[in-house]
């Protein structure tokens, strides 16, 4: 039978890891070794697809200061290449940005013609999910209504009910409370604090494969 301080450790260790796991931001070089350039050896996009990027997370251009610029664009002018109206302009070299919400962001070179030659970069951030989403009605069901109790004025009064008289019987004797309660329920048993730490140990792997693109 497992001791209570051998469950409680178990059960610490497992908030603690996915505490970290769930607060860690991380920080992605865009290009790798390339940088922000005009020809990486590896196009942007394919690059982009390989990782696994969440609201925190930061992207790192890695460019000199002169050179090149970065330019956060919507779609239309990520397609188009148009520079004229960025929603934000980086530049200065090696410009950091950080994604605060899920969903699509658009990079695009603002020098010269880089853009037309394919210099751009389209990310997608994952979207937030419940830990314990509701589960959905039934298709074409209703919600079954509320039933209400009806006010004690409504209620018709008892009648014919025999009244307990001494000739009777007498009435029975009222039940002893001062009992004492019920034992408490035995702990957990080895092999059941085994199963849930395992099970914790396995989401807390998957999740981190999930992060770092291993599924």
């Amino acid at each position: 039978m497992a001791s209570k301080p051998s469950i409680s450790l178990c059960v610490l260790t497992s908030l603690f890891a996915a505490l970290i796991g769930t607060s860690t931001a991380y920080k992605f070089y865009v290009g790798g070794t390339d940088g922000w350039v005009l020809r990486p050896s590896e196009n942007y996009n394919q690059w982009a697809e390989r990782m696994r990027f969440q609201v925190n997370d930061t992207l790192l251009f890695k460019y000199k200061n002169g050179e090149d610029s970065v330019l956060i664009v919507n779609k239309g002018d990520y397609d188009n290449c148009k520079k004229q109206n960025p929603i934000q302009k980086l530049d200065g070299g090696d410009s950091v940005f950080m994604f605060d919400r899920s969903g699509s962001f658009y990079f695009i070179s603002g020098h010269f013609d880089n853009c037309e030659k394919g210099q751009k970069l389209l990310v997608v951030v994952m979207a937030v999910r419940n830990k314990f989403p509701q589960p959905a009605p039934f298709p074409g069901s209703a919600p079954s209504p509320l039933v209400h109790a009806p006010p004690p004025s409504a209620l018709a009064p008892a009648t014919n009910v025999p009244e307990m008289g001494p000739s009777q019987g007498s009435l029975p004797s009222p039940v002893d409370n001062s009992t004492s309660p019920p034992p408490p329920p035995p702990p957990p048993s080895r092999s059941e604090a085994t199963a849930v730490c395992s099970s914790v140990v396995l989401v807390l792997f998957l999740m981190g494969g999930i992060k770092f693109g291993f599924f």
